[in-house]
């Protein structure tokens, strides 16, 4: 346990812990659970309606940090749909994100 109480654990991919019977019962009804009847109560509500804009100039390169990143397919899929810069796009809404909770915190 680190200074700030946080347990990391690694995921041996070779040997997964195995999913008990009540776990297993819990992911089905999960699983089965219509979409209305998802509890959205512990998420921000919009202040504003967000307009999607394309990005204006672009941010200095020394700015830019490059990483690897996992994104969902359908997610990445619809960002390249939306043309040459779809990564600036991406960093637009992170950014947009970051500054909606960093109001809230």
């Amino acid at each position: 346990m680190s200074a700030r109480n946080t347990v990391k654990y690694k995921l041996d991919p070779d040997n997964l812990p195995q999913i008990t019977a009540t776990q297993r019962k819990r992911l089905a009804a999960v699983a089965a659970m219509p979409d209305a009847e998802i509890d959205y109560s512990d998420i921000p509500k919009q202040t504003k309606k967000v307009q999607w804009t394309r990005p204006g100039a672009l941010v200095s390169p020394e700015n830019k940090q490059q990483v690897t990143l996992r994104l969902d397919t359908d997610v990445l899929n619809f960002f390249k749909g939306t043309g040459k810069r779809y990564q600036s796009r991406i960093n637009a809404a992170l950014r947009e994100y970051m500054k909606a909770h960093q109001k809230v915190a």
